[in-house]
């Protein structure tokens, strides 16, 4: 049995570090705008979209990279990539809004997801692409522009449901998109309907970061494109939407040792390493192990533009070329969709510690001004440290490893940060600060709520100048670099 603490510690870019190394800054920002507090850095997201875009110019091919907006709220972040060579996916009337708002041209814009007729009409009206999840969709997209006499719209065709010839191999099913199998009716549907929609390519969307799933999916979304070009279409779009992964955790030996000593937990031979002994999908049935680890690899060899790079050079699982190859040899154009993979060390999520109480047997539990829903990281499966932001100036303790449980502010027995034993280096203490990495990517607000009347965490962008940090308020954020009410880290203008 390992005795020793069992750490997560997290990933940190530069840019992440050191914001979380700037204690008074931190500590200056909660004071004025209250725990929890949501911190953003858009030009991160700026760096990351270059890397998405190095990949297309090391396979030579076209396209955009377009930014899942739903993976989260911040205005800053949309803004920011005004100024880059990306787009963004919208999911929702809200977000297309929200988009245009932004400074986005249309052509810089693709409407993805279920599509009410508002959302529909709005994405007609102002000429953003498509992405068409059905029969349904296309038959009311086609009859709003005819109605209206609206510019014919883009579209692309999601599909779903791919399988390879010789060994049978599905992709993962998806409630979204039409079948393949599905695909002639759909192709008939597009011939009467030639005056009011441009098919202008095919997509998918798997719930997966199986790349070989993906490959699957990617193969048969250009034997696609062959039939629409059959049927007399100009197709020059293949979409292969998101899931490209982030790795989370900075060392790849404490996730093996964790998981291996949960096992040993849930099995009875060392204590138990989370609130009650949940087990994450594993628990003991007989002596025997069983159930599945339902949680994210938190740590990943390749993720993120890596993996992007890695699947267009992975051969098509019957083509038997390179995949980036067959795109380029058929002139067609690459759509990404990363949501997580962009928002990767784009922020983080701050919370005061209220309460440090100690009990007779177990872990030290400590209570936070936030609650489960601000930083929702294991609704999303993900475990990992949060960095200790001391008070500067409070009463020096102890320095020595603990293990502790983060409780929040809501008066819900369930209401844990994190069901894990959390093991910090040192005793926090209230009015210290703890930093949860990484939130950007839909643990930060995907999942908040008002609930009990606690206020939902504030939203700053921060960006990094030669010796300080400037900050606003994300809603007044503008990429006008020397422009815009932002603020030093001493606070004046």
């Amino acid at each position: 049995m390992d005795t020793g603490p069992l750490y997560l510690e997290p990933r940190l870019a530069p840019r992440l570090a050191a914001l979380l190394a700037s204690a008074p800054f931190l500590h200056l920002l909660v004071d004025a705008l209250g725990s929890p507090l949501n911190v953003l850095l858009p030009d991160q997201i700026a760096e990351n979209t270059g890397a998405f875009r190095s990949v297309y110019r090391r396979h030579r091919l076209g396209g955009q990279v377009f930014f899942a907006h739903k993976a989260n709220r911040s205005r800053s972040l949309v803004r920011r990539l005004t100024t880059e060579d990306a787009a963004v996916d919208v999911a929702s009337v809200g977000e297309l809004r929200r988009a245009l708002g932004s400074g986005f041209t249309a052509d810089r814009v693709m409407a993805t997801g279920p599509k009410d007729p508002a959302f529909l009409w709005l994405a007609a009206r102002s000429g953003v692409t498509v992405n068409a999840d059905g029969a349904g969709e296309l038959e009311a997209l086609a009859g709003l522009v005819r109605r209206h006499g609206l510019p014919r719209p883009k579209v692309l065709l999601r599909l779903s449901e791919f399988e390879t010839s010789g060994p049978r191999t599905l992709s993962r099913r998806s409630r979204f998109g039409t079948s393949v199998k599905a695909l002639g009716p759909l192709l008939d549907l597009l011939e009467r309907h030639r005056d009011s929609v441009d098919p202008i390519g095919v997509a998918y969307h798997l719930d997966t970061t199986s790349p070989d799933e993906k490959a699957i999916a990617l193969e048969g979304c250009l034997r696609a494109m062959d039939d629409l070009r059959s049927r007399g279409f100009q197709p020059r779009v293949v979409d292969i939407g998101g899931g490209f992964g982030v790795s989370y955790l900075a060392h790849a030996a404490q996730w093996d040792r964790y998981t291996s000593e949960l096992a040993a937990a849930v099995m009875g031979r060392r204590p138990p390493l989370a609130w009650g002994g949940h087990g994450y999908g594993l628990h003991a049935e007989g002596g025997t192990l069983r159930g599945a680890l339902s949680l994210y690899p938190a740590h990943r060899p390749v993720a993120g533009a890596g993996y992007l790079d890695a699947l267009l050079s992975q051969p098509a699982p019957t083509l038997g070329r390179a995949l980036g190859t067959l795109l380029l040899e058929s002139l067609y154009d690459l759509y990404t969709e990363p949501g997580r993979a962009l928002a990767d060390q784009c922020g983080l999520s701050l919370a005061r510690v209220l309460d440090v109480r100690h009990q007779d047997a177990g872990p030290v539990l400590v209570r936070l001004a936030m609650n489960a829903s601000d930083a929702a990281l294991e609704d999303h499966g993900i475990l990992m440290d949060p960095v200790l932001v001391p008070r500067e100036g409070g009463p020096a303790g102890p320095r020595e490893p603990v293990g502790v449980h983060l409780m929040g502010n809501l008066c819900l027995e369930a209401d844990l940060i994190t069901r894990r034993t959390v093991f910090l280096p040192r005793l926090p203490r209230p009015g210290d600060l703890l930093g949860f990495a990484n939130t950007a990517g839909y643990c930060m607000d995907f999942s908040a709520t008002r609930a009990q009347q606690q206020p939902v965490a504030r939203k700053v962008a921060v960006r990094q100048t030669e010796d300080s940090w400037r900050w606003c308020l994300d809603e007044e954020y503008w990429p006008i670099e020397e422009h815009g009410p932002i603020t030093d880290s001493g606070g004046r203008a």
